[in-house]
C-alpha cells in the first residue's frame, strides 16, 4: 500500500498510574475524580520543598519480570515493561509467540541513572578516616563497591532490551531522550513507521520514575514544581488563576498501533486512529517557555497538516497543562495561534491534578487519554480548575467530565528544553 493509504489505529493501551494499574481502572478513575497524589512516601522528602507526588500504591515488580530481569531493572524500567505487558495483553497480543520483524517499539523516557541506593550504600566503604573521599581506596575496591550490571542498568534504553526480548520485537525501534515530548514523540514516530510499511505493528510511548529521589532533586529547584505541599490533592492546579507548578507522578503509557487492515483481520479492537503527528521547538533557554509557545503552535499546525482532516468544532484537545504561570498561558496563545476560531469551541482538559504529571510519559498519557475519550465519547475533566485564570480564556473542562462524543482530538506535550509534540486522533470508522 502507498503511504496515504496505511491508516493506523490504537489497539491497546497499557497505563501504570498511581490511581490505576490498566487502561480500564485508570480511565475509570479519571471519570470518577480520583486523585492519586499525596505526600511522597517511598523516601524523606523534607529537604526537598516540594514534599508530595503521586506515587502508584502497591506496584509489585514481581508480577512483571523474573527475579533475574529485576535484577537489571530500574524504577522507570519497571514501569516501563508493566506498561507494555498491559498493552499487548489489551491488544491480544500476549499468547507468548514472538512478534518478529514485522513489529517496532518506540519508547521515551527521561532516565538518566542507575539505581543509586546500592551504590551509596557501598561507597562507604571508601571514605577516609576523616569522612573524606579516599580515591586510592576506591581504585582498590572499585570492583567490589560498584556491582557488575551497575552500567547496564543505567543504560537509558534499558527497557527497550527488556520489552523486546520478553515479546521478540526484532523489528524498527528507537529510543528518545527528554521529558513530556519524550514519549509522544514515540508515538509519532512508531505511527509513521507503520503508516510507511516499515512494521504492520508497533509498541510505543514513555514512562518514568519522576517521583523518585534524582528526579525530584534535579527539578526542585527550578521553579517548576508546586511547593504547595499543604494542599496536598489540591496543588496542581493547570490553567487556575492559583496555579503554583506541577505535581510529579510516577508511571507509565504505552499504546498498540496496528496498519487498519493488520488489525481488522485479527479482530482487534480500535479505540481511534491516530492521524497526524507534529513537532516544534519554542528555541529559548529552559525552564521558562517562549511567551507564545511557538514550538507547541507549530507542532499543532504540523499535525492537522499531516492528518489533512479538518478540526470540527466541540473537538478534544489532551492539553499539556503543567500548572505554572508561564507554561499554561503560552499554551493558552498558542493554541488560539493555531487553531484560530476553533481554539474557542475546543473542549480543553489536563489529566495531570490526578496522576501528577509524568515526566518522560505525561506526553504518551496525553494520547492514551485521548484515544479513550474518542472511544468512550466521554471528555474527562481538569480537575481543581475553581477559578479559570483571566489569561487562560478557553473551555478547559472545569471539576466535570462532559459525554459530547466528539469526533476528533489532539494530544499535546511540552518538554522542558522547549520540544513541541502534537498528536491528531480521529474516531474509529
Amino acid at each position: 500500500m502507498s503511504e496515504q493509504r496505511r491508516r493506523v489505529m490504537v489497539t491497546g493501551i497499557g497505563l501504570m498510574t498511581a490511581i490505576g494499574q490498566s487502561a480500564a481502572e485508570t480511565w475509570h478513575s479519571l471519570l470518577e475524580g480520583r486523585c492519586g497524589i499525596g505526600p511522597l512516601r517511598a523516601y524523606d522528602p523534607a529537604p526537598l520543598r516540594t514534599g508530595i507526588g503521586a506515587e502508584i500504591p502497591s506496584f509489585t515488580p514481581a508480577q512483571w519480570a523474573s527475579r533475574r530481569t529485576l535484577r537489571m531493572l530500574c524504577r522507570g524500567d519497571q514501569l516501563a515493561l508493566a506498561g507494555a505487558t498491559l498493552a499487548l495483553q489489551d491488544a491480544g497480543l500476549d499468547d507468548g509467540s514472538d512478534l518478529g520483524q514485522r513489529t517496532g517499539l518506540f519508547l521515551g523516557s527521561n532516565k538518566e541513572m542507575p539505581r543509586m541506593d546500592e551504590l551509596i550504600a557501598q561507597l562507604q566503604a571508601v571514605r577516609a578516616d576523616d569522612g573524606t573521599p579516599d580515591l586510592h581506596r576506591l581504585g582498590q575496591s572499585a570492583s567490589s563497591v560498584i556491582a557488575p550490571l551497575f552500567f547496564v542498568e543505567g543504560l537509558q534504553p534499558a527497557a527497550a532490551f527488556h520489552i523486546s526480548e520478553k515479546y521478540g520485537i526484532r523489528g524498527a525501534n528507537a529510543y528518545f531522550a527528554g521529558t513530556a515530548d519524550s514519549g509522544a514523540m514515540a508515538i509519532g514516530r512508531g505511527m509513521r513507521t507503520v503508516r510507511r510499511g516499515e512494521a504492520d505493528l508497533v509498541l510505543a510511548g514513555g514512562y518514568d520514575d519522576a517521583t523518585g529521589w534524582w528526579a525530584m532533586s534535579k527539578m526542585d529547584g527550578l521553579g517548576v514544581l508546586s511547593t504547595r505541599t499543604d494542599l496536598g490533592t489540591e496543588a496542581f492546579r493547570p490553567f487556575d488563576r492559583d496555579r503554583s507548578g506541577s505535581v510529579f507522578g510516577e508511571g507509565a503509557a504505552l499504546l498498540v498501533l496496528e496498519e487498519r487492515e493488520h488489525a481488522l483481520a485479527r479482530g482487534a479492537r480500535c479505540y481511534a486512529e491516530i492521524t497526524g503527528f507534529g513537532a516544534g521547538n519554542d528555541c529559548v533557554r529552559p525552564p521558562s517557555p517562549q511567551p507564545r509557545a511557538r514550538g507547541l503552535a507549530r507542532a499543532i499546525g504540523r499535525a492537522l497538516a499531516d492528518a489533512a482532516r479538518p478540526f470540527p468544532d466541540g473537538s478534544y484537545i489532551a492539553a499539556h497543562g503543567c500548572a505554572t504561570l508561564q507554561g499554561d498561558a503560552s499554551e493558552t496563545v498558542a493554541l488560539h495561534d493555531a487553531l484560530g476560531t476553533a481554539a474557542k469551541s475546543a473542549q480543553i482538559s489536563s489529566v495531570k491534578p490526578q496522576t501528577g504529571h509524568l515526566v518522560g510519559g505525561a506526553g504518551a498519557l496525553n494520547a492514551a487519554v485521548a484515544a479513550l475519550a474518542l472511544d468512550s465519547g466521554t471528555v474527562p475533566a481538569t480537575l481543581n480548575l475553581h477559578h479559570p485564570a483571566a489569561e487562560c480564556d478557553l473551555d478547559y473542562v472545569p471539576l466535570t467530565p462532559r459525554h459530547t462524543r466528539p469526533d476528533s482530538a489532539l494530544a499535546l506535550a511540552r518538554g522542558l528544553e522547549g520540544q513541541a509534540v502534537a498528536l491528531a486522533l480521529g474516531r474509529t470508522s
